[in-house]
């Protein structure tokens, strides 16, 4: 199978390329090697490419930027899933889109399904939102909602702070009254290639770790498997920090529709315990 990976640098995108090229003939573009904004290149490359699958990894994710930066977000996260939809259109192809849990308000007490609806608050959110739509233009396709990603080769997530501060006994701010689904990155991309190989039903699913956690019982989740004091943790409210976008306050995320198309996420807690291991 010839397989697109756009983001090819990005945290969830090297894990992609690295999981995928012994098994296919991967093409990985990365934004030095591919503007998404350039829209009229994009179509042509793909189809000239004819992949049989498109991972979209691709993403303006610079949250408090984008609502300076409206028109770029726009551009990468909603216009240019339109184009690859298109173009996965035209070829047959299985266009598998990723998203944010960021589209919800956060308001909800139990985490959200796929049916529960959006409300996105922020600049980022939105265009976030919009791309689901547009990957629909595929027919052939797959929306997976991600939150909290840890994992890749980076090792600059929000987990990856934690540990670093817990492992070198320095501060660390956590929030106590964040709600997260934390997802690891190894976990998503074996979701990523169950519904390209399996073919679930088209649509949208939720692929996040199962579970929920605030932001603090995270940290101490982490020393616990570390065998460290949590004494490096600093516990703080949302309220208490200016951001210039809103974040959604409870963000968990449901996954039971993916596991009913046979792909079961693990705990958060046995995702982390992989991660640290590593």
């Amino acid at each position: 199978m010839k397989v697109l990976v756009t983001g090819a640098a990005g945290q969830l995108g090297q894990e992609l390329v690295v999981r995928l090229q012994p098994l296919h003939d991967v093409v990985a573009w990365s934004r030095a090697e591919m503007d998404l904004t350039r829209h009229r290149d994009v179509r042509e490359a793909v189809l000239a490419i004819g992949p049989d699958a498109i991972f979209n990894c691709a993403s303006f994710n610079q949250v408090d930027l984008a609502e300076d930066q409206q028109l770029t977000a726009l551009e990468v996260n909603a216009m240019a899933v339109g184009t690859l939809a298109r173009a996965a259109a035209v070829l047959g192809a299985v266009l598998v889109q990723y998203s944010t849990d960021f589209v919800f308000a956060g308001t909800a007490t139990a985490p959200y399904s796929e049916d529960d609806l959006p409300e996105p608050r922020s600049v980022y959110a939105q265009s976030k939102l919009i791309g689901e739509w547009l990957a629909a233009d595929a027919g052939r396709y797959y929306v997976l909602r991600v939150e909290s990603l840890f994992g890749g080769p980076h090792r600059r997530s929000s987990v990856d702070r934690i540990v670093e501060a817990i492992r070198a006994g320095t501060p660390a701010t956590v929030f106590v009254d964040r709600v997260v689904s934390p997802s690891f990155v190894a976990d998503v991309v074996s979701a990523s290639m169950f519904v390209v190989d399996s073919r679930p039903a088209f649509g949208l699913y939720h692929c996040v770790n199962s579970g929920h956690a605030t932001w603090f019982e995270v940290g101490r989740e982490i020393a616990r498997q570390l065998n460290a004091p949590d004494t490096a943790l600093s516990p703080v409210s949302v309220h208490d920090v200016k951001l210039r976008a809103s974040r959604p306050q409870f963000a968990a995320l449901n996954n039971h529709k993916l596991a009913r198309a046979g792909f079961a996420m693990p705990s958060w807690q046995d995702a982390l315990g992989r991660y640290l291991t590593t």
